[in-house]
Formats: structure tokens, sequence, C-alpha cells
């Protein structure tokens, strides 16, 4: 038998081999030392519990990549608009604002937001059912669903959803836009972002943004350069990545016949652990091959810090492969396999402790109302072709998913 290869990063592979290398290198180590494309060296974890250790020590911070101090180092250059955002700020800052948005974006209020969802995503079956027997799952379904519950969250007005849309989107592959189209609708995004704050100040609704800019507190009042942020980040997060997930979760289960049965029997009772299993497996079940260098955003440890036997030096960057612990064999015994009926799902997609995503309520529920409606209205779906993937993207988004039905 040969030995299983430890190297890492780790050119495409299949799925299947990279599930055993995952769980190979794992074995023999918590974390590699990286040099990165940019910024230099980084340790990358690849253990489940190894990450959750750093995530939740507060030794470990992110602000000399947020004043310029240093370059991020990661595998692609990292965009420069996302180290102004909330994801880079750090404690007491950090849990000052997440304080905020969690009031606007919690249980109970995703919650309140569930039916909006089931009634939009239901409209958009209708129209690509009135269209005819085919559809790009991307373009007609998984992104206008977020980007509408988006604009509900923040209060963009209704007149305004269609600009908002192009201005958000101009970020994303599927675009298709030059540098400089992109630097003209952020600059217009920005703008509008300012004067939605403003207008909300005046005359504010039961929105995030009405929530921020009239926040009561004297210790929670927020200028608009500390509000921008917020928005910034949840516009360029809070649709690109749940779009992805959603296309993912659809081409997993379609992709699975035996998983697929098995969710037609049950949708919106299965569609919370078939959301879990997609965000931790979901780009392993595609049918393209897996390269072992995908991570989150990096910290910097202030301080000498063990994790897991490892030394990690103070300066030092160190960042999480979340493909990796989701496969490291230790925290999942069967983790190459993918089982939408998977209670215990230690999945690092959307982060832990600190910095555990701001959005992930929401994401979540996105998730199982688009699987769940799909799946509910057309059960005869299938793809006509293979997911089309952006490798050269930050966030490596499937740009086409054909169907029919």
């Amino acid at each position: 038998m040969n030995q299983i290869a430890t190297d890492y990063p780790f050119a495409p592979v299949s799925a299947a081999e990279a599930a055993e290398r995952y769980r190979a290198i794992a074995a023999d180590r918590p974390m590699t030392k990286v040099t990165m494309p940019f910024g230099g060296d980084a340790w990358v974890i690849h253990r489940t519990e190894a990450a959750r250790a750093m995530l939740a020590d507060p030794r470990f911070v992110r602000e000399p990549f947020r004043t310029g101090e240093r370059v991020v180092p990661y595998f692609v250059e990292f965009p420069e608009f996302l180290r102004q955002t909330l994801q880079f700020e750090d404690p007491p800052h950090h849990t000052k604002l997440r304080r905020l948005v969690q009031k606007a974006i919690s249980p109970k209020q995703v919650r309140a937001m569930r039916e909006g969802a089931v009634a939009y995503a239901n409209s958009l079956i209708d129209d690509m059912v009135a269209k005819g027997d085919s559809a790009d799952l991307v373009h007609d379904y998984a992104l206008p669903l977020p980007i509408q519950m988006l604009c509900n969250l923040l209060g963009v007005p209704p007149e305004d959803h269609d600009k908002f849309e192009k201005w958000a989107s101009s970020t994303l592959a599927v675009a298709g836009m030059s540098e400089d189209e992109v630097v003209a609708n952020m600059g217009e995004l920005y703008m509008y972002v300012v004067e939605l704050i403003q207008l909300r100040r005046r005359e504010p609704l039961d929105d995030l943004i009405s929530s921020l800019a009239n926040a009561r507190d004297k210790d929670d009042t927020l200028t608009d350069e500390e509000i921008l942020p917020i928005a910034m980040l949840l516009v360029v997060a809070g649709f690109d990545n749940t779009a992805n997930f959603i296309t993912t979760g659809i081409a997993s289960l379609l992709q699975h016949p035996a998983q697929l049965e098995l969710f037609l029997t049950d949708p919106d009772g299965l569609a919370p652990t078939a959301t879990e299993e997609t965000l931790r497996h979901g780009r392993f079940s595609l049918g393209i091959p897996v390269a072992g260098a995908g991570a989150l955003v990096p910290f910097v440890a202030t301080e000498d810090v063990e994790i897991d036997g490892q030394l990690v030096a103070a300066g030092e960057a160190i960042m999480i492969d979340p493909g990796a612990t989701a496969h490291d064999g230790i925290a999942l015994a069967d983790a190459e396999k993918f089982d939408i009926t998977r209670q215990n799902n230690p999945q690092l997609t959307l982060s832990y402790g600190l910095h555990h995503c701001l959005g992930a309520p929401l994401a979540r529920m996105e998730m199982q109302v688009a699987l769940a409606e799909l799946f509910k209205r057309l059960p005869q779906i299938r793809l006509t072709s293979a997911p089309v993937i952006n490798h050269d993207h930050l966030s490596q988004p499937i740009t086409r998913l054909d169907a029919t039905w």
C-alpha cells in the first residue's frame, strides 16, 4: 500500500483523495507553516480542536492587517476594501459592534424573515417555470434570493433594489466587470449607504441600518464611520457567499441520488442538517477536483501561544483551512461521506467563537429555505452540465449551474 502524501498545500486531486490526504496530514501534525503567494509565511491549521482553540483565543488579532502594517498572507491578493470591514476589527471595539448587529440578525429576527424568504423563493421558481423547463440556477435562483433578503435586512427601499443589486454584484466573479467598473460601482454603493444611514437617522424603520444609526445606549452610539464597515461587509459577504452555498447545496444533492431521494421524503425537516453538511462537505461532493489550499482570513499572534503542542510565536500569522478541519478524521470518523442526516457537525466554514460569522443565522435560514422550496416544487430537477467554477476569484464561486425539470 502506498504511503499517503502529507504535503500541504497540494494541487487539485479527486475529492476522495483530498479527504484521504487531509486525514493523513492531520494525523501527522496540527498545522503547517506555508509561504503564501502574498504576505509571507503563515501557519495553516488542519485539526478542528486546534482551530477552535485559536478562534476562541483573544491573543490572536487582525489589527496589523486592518491598519496596513502587514500584508494579509493569503493564496490570492486580498482585496483592500475588505480590510476595512468588521471582520478585521478586534475586541473591545469588535465586541461592541457585534453586539449591536446581533440584535438585528438574532435567531428571533431571522425566524421573522423566513416567511418572506419562502415567498420570494417561490416567486423565483414561478418565474423559472414560466420561462420554460430549464434555468441557470445561479442567476435565476441562488443569487436573487440572498440579495432580496439583504435589501430587506439593511432597509433598502424597494425602488432602489435594482441599482443596489447592480452595485453590490460588481465584485462578483459572475459580473464580468472591468476593474474600473468595479471601482466605480463600489464608490456609488459606498455613497448610497452613507445617504441611507442619514435617511434612517431621520426616518427610522425596522431594519439593521436604522438600528445601528439610532442606537440609544450612550456606549453604543455609532458614527457613520463605524456603521459603514458593517454595512459594507454584509453587502460583500452577505449574498456572494450565501449564493455560493445555496448553489453548492443544490449541486451536491443532485449528484448524490440516494441523499436526494432521502431529502425528498422531508425537505423541511432535513433542510437544517443538509445545510450544515453542505457547509462542511459541499465542495467535496461536486464531482470536481479539490485542492488543499483554501483558508479563512488569518490572524496574528500577539504573544507566544502553544496550540495542540505547536508553538506559534508572537508576530506569526495563523489561519484555518476549513476543508482540512472538516476532514481531519478526528472530529468525525466518516468525514469523507456526504450525509444530510448528520447531527454532530463541527464544521468551521462560518468560523467559530469571537469571529463566528455575524450573518450565520441569516445564511443558514436562506440555505434551508432555498433547498427545501426548490426540491418541493421541482422534485424532478436534474443537472444538464457540470457546475462552472471560477478558480481565480477569492471565494471560487460556482458561476453557472444549468438544470432542467
